[in-house]
Parts: C-alpha cells; structure tokens; sequence
C-alpha cells in the first residue's frame, strides 16, 4: 500500500495585528493617564546655632505629640486633619501670613505628622518657618 505524503503547509503567525492592538492600548495609556505636578514647599531650614532665639509674643507655635496631635498655641485641636489644623492657624494669625511659626515635634512624631503641620502653613501662606531642636549632650542623653 502506498500512502500519499500530505502536503502541509508553513506554518506561521501573523504578527501585524498583534503590534496593533499593543500600539493602540500604548496610545490609549499615553493620552488617558494624567500626569500631576507634586506641590512644593520651599522653606529656609535653620541653622543650628548654640544661641537660643528670643519668643516672639506673636508667633504661631504648633506641637506635634507622639501620636500625631497636634496644639497651635497651647490648644489642643479636636482632631489632626488638614482643614482643623489650618483654621486653628488661621484663628490665631487672623490672615497674617508674616508672623513667625515654630513646628515643635517629639522625636517619636511621625513624619507625615510635622509634614502636614508644614504643608498647612505653606497653604495658607506662611514663609517664615522654623523647626525647634535639642543639642546633644556629650554624654549622649538629651538637654
């Protein structure tokens, strides 16, 4: 018996159309995705001197505790939220934006804790920043 050999063709893949699609969802991607500037903040960060600077009757002078709350002047806020800490400011400083402002912070406060504190004043307006410290002992513990 003989058998007739199949004649098979070449086997291929197509290709263009897949470089279409992936063109196509690369030119969707790039047209639908937005791009956002991050805001910042420019602020002169103190020098560390071994003089202490004279309190400043109005000054604006805000802690952060530990657990991220924060007190503008002594008052506590009921809770630590952007607008909350911007109206506290705003109560005090009554739209002046060229008063002083101290940032106090425990050394456990959480980062975002002194940012937001940061970010609030910069919203509204203020430029003259500075960030309390402690100089070190040469013993290692703290003043």
């Amino acid at each position: 018996m003989k058998f007739r050999r199949q004649v098979t063709g070449e086997v291929s893949i197509n290709l263009t159309p897949l470089i279409d699609i992936v063109f196509l969802l690369l030119i969707f991607f790039m047209v639908s995705t937005t791009f956002s500037r991050e805001t910042q903040l420019s602020i002169d960060l103190p020098e560390a001197s071994g003089e202490a600077r004279d309190r400043d009757d109005r000054q604006i002078e805000i802690l952060v505790d530990e657990r991220g709350g924060y007190r503008v002047n002594g008052q506590a806020l009921v809770d630590t939220r952007l607008r909350t800490l911007q109206a506290a400011i705003y109560k005090i400083s009554v739209g002046d934006t060229t008063l002083p402002m101290v940032i106090t912070a425990d050394a456990q406060a959480a980062h975002q804790d002194v940012v937001r504190a940061m970010d609030a004043a910069g919203q509204m307006g203020f430029v003259h920043f500075s960030i309390t410290t402690r100089q070190p002992s040469g013993n290692g513990s703290s003043q």
